[in-house]
């Protein structure tokens, strides 16, 4: 599936716009490093710099497509993916199109070669960071680094990969961190409970079951650090909210596994 946009960048290049195949990025132009955010949405930045010009779609898409991964990729992959209804010939005359209507500052953040492209090393990428955090707090023997627990952490945890971008490689990208975000989510909250943070523990376990209010472990995490502070009626009415909503929506019970949560609070 490839959207409005896509199918526009799909247009002329100008074929002397030659990639460059040094292997090497661009001559810096100045202090700071470049940053590329996918979290929320897209936005290529410079820190110590003022707001850059904008980025035309394809130039944006081509960074944001390279942020989510942490290896060379091949120049025929990469245009494939992004212009996936075009030709090889047109396919790869987008991606040069792409690559020279990015601004010099820009250009400093990719490296190419003939072959294949990457960013560059000095690049800092938020969803890179955020994936570490994430994979951390499922780690049972990892030990939390300073701000793993913090709501700094829910709040990154909380937030989707390139919403409203509808290319199918954006997407599937998107589905993956969602998953890890929630599995992390559930994670943080449990981390949490067991320091006896309990404020901060509801706001996990709420974070995960608003971003997906029928997934069941969500609940059930929510309900364990409402029984862990002894708010026995809180876990109760999270449970019962959780059992309409679930009939309501899909026609389904709780499974065995939450009832056991809150059976003994349950009137006869």
């Amino acid at each position: 599936m490839a959207t409005q946009q896509t199918k526009r960048d799909t247009v002329e290049a100008d074929s002397s716009h030659a990639l460059p195949t040094s292997g090497r990025p661009l001559r810096s132009s100045g202090k700071g490093s470049p940053q590329i955010t996918v979290l929320g949405s897209f936005r290529f930045w410079v820190s110590g710099r003022d707001a850059l010009p904008a980025l035309p779609g394809g130039s944006q898409r081509l960074l944001a497509f390279l942020a989510l991964r942490e290896r060379s990729v091949m120049r025929s992959a990469a245009a494939g993916t992004l212009w996936p209804e075009a030709s090889e010939d047109h396919a790869h005359a987008s991606l040069r199109s792409a690559i020279s209507r990015l601004t010099l500052i820009a250009h400093e953040a990719i490296v190419v070669s003939f072959h294949d492209l990457r960013l560059a090393d000095q690049v800092t990428v938020d969803i890179r960071e955020s994936r570490a955090l994430a994979h951390r707090l499922l780690s049972p023997s990892e030990p939390a680094q300073d701000g793993d627990l913090s709501d700094q952490a829910i709040a990154t945890l909380s937030v989707d990969l390139l919403p409203d971008w509808y290319d199918d490689w954006a997407v599937a990208e998107a589905e993956e961190w969602r998953q890890l975000r929630l599995h992390a989510l559930d994670a943080l909250a449990e981390r949490l409970t067991a320091a006896g943070r309990y404020a901060d523990a509801t706001s996990a376990a709420l974070a995960a079951v608003k971003a997906e209010p029928l997934r069941e472990t969500a609940h059930a995490v929510l309900i364990r650090v409402y029984r862990a502070e002894g708010n026995r009626a809180e876990a109760l009415s999270a449970y019962e909210h959780y059992r309409a909503l679930l009939r309501t929506e899909l026609g389904l019970e709780p499974t065995p596994l939450i009832q056991a949560l809150i059976g003994d609070l349950q009137q006869p």
